[in-house]
Formats: C-alpha cells, sequence, structure tokens
C-alpha cells in the first residue's frame, strides 16, 4: 500500500512539474512576445526619427536646386518648392560661362587638396612622437598643445602676427596658420594608442627606425581615422573664409566661398546687381541658388566615397586616451 501511495505521490509530482514546466514555457513564450513587440515599435521609432532627420537635411537641397532651375517668373512670384517650374538653366550657364567663377573653383580645389594633405602630415607627425613613453617631455608637450585649445589671441594680435610674418595678401595665409588642428591631433594620437605596442616592439627588434614603424605599420592601420580627419580637414578648408576676408585683397586668390559670401551680400543691392547685369530680380534668385549649388555639389561627391570609414575612425579614435 505504500509503495503504491509512493507511485501516486510520484506520478502527482511529475504531473505538477510538467504543468509547471508548461506554464513557465508559456510565460516566456509571452515574455519573448511582448519584448518582440517593443523592439519592433522601438524600431518604427527610431527609424521615423531617422527620416523625419533625413528630411530636414534634404528639402532645403531639394528646394535650392530647384529654384537654381525654376523661370525668373516663378521664383518672383515665390511658387517654387520642391519642383522647378519653368525649366531653365541660364543661371548654370551664366556661372560656368564666368571665368571668375571658374578661376576661384579651380583655386578652392587646389587649396582644399594642398591643406588637406599638409594637414594630415602635421597631424601625424605630430602625435606619433607623443605615443613614446620614454619621449623626454612628453607630458609637457601635451599640456603645451592641449592649452592652445582653450585660449587664443584674438584676431587683432592674429592679424598682427601675420603682418610682421609678411604674409598678408599671401597665399600662404590660406594654408600655413590652419595646418594643424589640436583636436583632429589628438583623435589621432589617441588611435595611435590602441594600436598593440607589440607591433612596435616587434619591427623595433627587427631592426626598424622609427619612421620605417610608422609608414609600414601605423599608417596603414590608420587608414579609418586618416580618412575621417581628411574629412575634417577638407571640408573645414572648403567650406572657410574668413581667413581670406581678414588676411587677402588680392582677388585673384579669393576662395570660392569668399567669393559666394560677397556675391550674395552685393546682389541684395539693385545697383550692384544692374552692374553685374543680373537686373531681373528672379534672375538674382535664381544665381544665388545657383552658385550655392555650384560650391557645394563637390564637397557633397566627395563625402559618400569617405563615409564609410568616418563612424569607423571617430569612434576608435575617441575609445582610449
Amino acid at each position: 500500500m505504500a509503495r503504491g501511495l509512493a507511485m501516486t505521490r510520484g506520478k502527482l509530482n511529475a504531473k505538477g512539474f510538467a504543468l509547471s514546466k508548461k506554464k513557465e514555457d508559456e510565460d516566456s513564450s509571452i515574455t519573448r512576445m511582448v519584448k518582440s513587440d517593443s523592439t519592433k515599435a522601438g524600431d518604427v521609432v527610431f527609424v521615423a526619427i531617422c527620416v523625419i532627420i533625413g528630411l530636414i537635411c534634404v528639402i532645403p537641397m531639394i528646394n535650392l536646386l530647384a529654384r537654381s532651375l525654376s523661370a525668373s517668373d516663378f521664383l518672383v512670384r515665390r511658387e517654387v518648392y520642391l519642383l522647378p517650374k519653368g525649366i531653365n538653366i541660364d543661371a548654370y550657364m551664366t556661372v560656368l560661362g564666368d571665368p571668375k567663377y571658374i578661376k576661384s573653383f579651380v583655386w578652392t580645389v587646389i587649396l582644399t587638396v594642398i591643406c588637406t594633405f599638409l594637414s594630415l602630415t602635421m597631424t601625424v607627425l605630430c602625435a606619433y612622437p607623443l605615443i613614446f613613453n620614454k619621449l623626454k617631455g612628453r607630458s609637457f608637450f601635451n599640456v603645451v598643445i592641449t592649452i592652445t585649445m582653450f585660449f587664443n589671441a584674438g584676431t587683432i594680435p592674429n592679424y598682427l602676427l601675420m603682418k610682421e610674418l609678411n604674409l598678408l595678401d599671401n597665399p600662404l595665409v590660406l594654408i600655413v596658420p590652419g595646418c594643424l588642428s589640436v583636436y583632429n591631433m589628438i583623435i589621432m594620437r589617441s588611435f595611435f594608442y590602441g594600436i598593440p605596442d607589440s607591433l612596435r616592439e616587434s619591427a623595433e627588434i627587427d631592426g626598424a627606425s622609427f619612421f620605417r614603424i610608422l609608414w609600414s605599420i601605423y599608417l596603414p592601420l590608420s587608414k579609418p581615422v586618416i580618412a575621417t580627419l581628411a574629412l575634417f580637414y577638407a571640408v573645414g578648408r572648403w567650406n572657410g573664409y574668413s581667413d581670406a576676408l581678414m588676411y587677402m585683397k588680392n582677388k585673384d586668390f579669393y576662395p570660392l566661398q569668399l567669393l559666394l559670401y560677397n556675391i550674395l551680400n552685393n546682389m541684395n543691392s539693385v545697383e550692384v546687381a544692374t552692374q553685374e547685369g543680373f537686373s531681373t530680380p528672379g534672375l538674382s534668385e535664381s544665381l544665388k541658388a545657383a552658385i550655392v549649388m555650384f560650391s557645394t555639389i563637390p564637397i557633397l561627391c566627395i563625402y559618400p566615397f569617405l563615409q564609410k570609414y568616418f563612424i569607423h575612425g571617430v569612434t576608435l579614435g575617441a575609445v582610449k586616451e
């Protein structure tokens, strides 16, 4: 009888365990469904936010393109929004047919290439020595370099310095003063810190010099951060005009953005617009949009080729100090 009770009790326990297990499975299934629904909802919200931000960035460019391709009558009546009306490419023909714009565009391209290459070279040469623990005065150099991020002499002392260096109205004034960004140097240095020391030590054992180690190990492994900083420097130089505005008088060396700045300001005057041959208000508006597109498209065409390195380079450069 006791044996029968034990068997019955065992069956009941097994049945209870099976029911409990089934209930747990049901609860876990419900939990997974709830988490799945919440994850889907979060994904939808995230995608919606990304779409909204994308539209905020793209719509002004679409409107600018539509205005640059629209006829004057529609622009005067302010009827152009996202689609061009009365397709007209006179504004682009005016820009491309004027040697002033073409010359400024070519000079800006050359200036951007030179500044980007020189700035990357200076950044690498500044960041590389600072990763060596045996460098004498490394802490002092780090402090001195970092201080320049927080303190600046100001516009007037900088102007007087450029004057003493005979850089006023000299194309070098657009290249030399801004050839190194401390912020970008810190990103590069942090990236170099992330490269294993064992690679450098093994190269030193094999007799490689410091420059050989830099050229054969650090630079090939630093393509993401180099591409990222190249984009930073190129965009900064392409969009820069304040240094040319303060230090340059020779219009032959005006970068495209300064030329654009002057044109957009001067076109607000009917007298200047008439002297330039832009007496029709609609054509002036169309020409403004065409000039902005003319100066914006080149850098937009370069960006997609560096996009794959951009996030990777910035993230790795900021992980480790």
